[in-house]
């Protein structure tokens, strides 16, 4: 998953992690100061909207303030110690970590399910049409990681296309320009793709690969030690969001509340939210069951580690074990 904001955001965040972290976190981990926790607009974090408003948070006895960002602007605030936590893909824990911002994943949100996709020009039909053909997408982010995952799946290589690198921001002109047969985007960039060149449509999109992209919550190490059992609270309350979202008799209220939260209608909300798998605490427990394949959230992590590492988007593999904590769900 991704924001528009945040592909322009990631070389950004790569700057700011090139210079000496301010992680003042004596004053973040007082424990008369708010939990502070940074989210964005993907749906799997909008979702904690429904907490807010419903006062879930107070009810628990928890102290947190939720503080909005665009995606790669929330990933700043961390590097720089202003939050507690942020939301963020497992991959891009791993990028905001190896450049020092270390963090913890404690819990899952959802994973992609369908929002990122590969879109095809009219007459394109599936992805073994790409080979020898030019490929738009943004290089080293998670939809390259989605072409690359696509080409394998249906026997072929990297090498089989030309991967045009393509700001995601700019992939519904350029599948419209003509010279791309396909490009790899997001929502909501892939709706305009779609809406803008009559007779284009997906040709993969991340549902056909579950788990390839898990969204989390990243807390920083000192914080998660010092206020565990403030942390711990989350989970009860996250459950409680899940249940309120899937409930048909509750659903519009909840996409009542997220649409409003995001600037959109609800109507386009819904749609937004379909391609997002969200994770009671049953299935997020499972995910944090050690395996090397994309159920596994050390699985999936690893196989973006190999992505971050193949694209020089970080130079050092990364110690997936240090970042993953199955705390909340014990």
């Amino acid at each position: 998953m991704f924001s528009n904001t945040s592909v322009s955001s990631l070389k950004k965040l790569m700057v700011a992690l090139s210079v000496p972290l301010a992680m003042a976190y004596g004053n973040v981990t007082q424990a008369a100061e708010p939990l502070k926790i940074a989210y964005s607009d993907w749906p799997g974090f909008v979702a904690w909207q429904v907490a807010i408003d419903k006062g879930w948070f107070k009810e628990a006895g928890l102290n947190v303030k939720f503080e909005w960002f665009d995606y790669g602007a929330s990933m700043d605030a961390f590097t720089a110690g202003k939050v507690d936590a942020v939301f963020v893909t497992n991959g891009d824990a791993l990028v905001v970590g190896s450049g020092g911002a270390k963090n913890t994943m404690i819990l899952i949100t959802d994973y992609s399910n369908g929002n990122d996709m590969i879109i095809g020009k009219p007459g394109v039909k599936s992805i073994k049409d790409l080979k020898g053909k030019k490929v738009g997408t943004e290089v080293g982010i998670v939809d390259h990681l989605l072409l690359l995952d696509a080409l394998q799946k249906n026997g072929m290589k990297e090498s089989d296309i030309t991967i045009v690198n393509t700001k995601i921001n700019d992939t519904p002109q350029a599948l419209a320009a003509g010279d791309l047969t396909a490009v790899g985007t997001f929502e909501p960039s892939a709706s305009q793709a779609l809406k803008l060149v009559a007779g284009s449509k997906p040709i993969y999109t991340s549902a056909q690969s579950p788990g390839l992209i898990y969204d989390v919550l990243a807390v920083n190490p000192a914080s998660l030690s010092n206020r565990k059992a403030e942390w711990t609270k989350l989970t009860p309350i996250w459950a409680k969001v899940v249940a309120y979202i899937n409930d048909p008799k509750t659903q519009a209220d909840a996409v009542k509340i997220m649409s409003a939260r995001d600037g959109t209608t609800p109507q386009e909300y819904t749609k937004f939210l379909k391609g997002t798998r969200l994770l009671n605490v049953d299935e997020g427990k499972a995910a944090y069951v050690k395996g090397d394949g994309l159920t596994s959230l050390y699985g999936s992590t690893a196989n973006a580690d190999a992505f971050n590492v193949k694209n020089a988007i970080y130079k050092t593999p990364q110690d997936i074990n240090k970042y993953i904590d199955p705390l909340l769900y014990k």
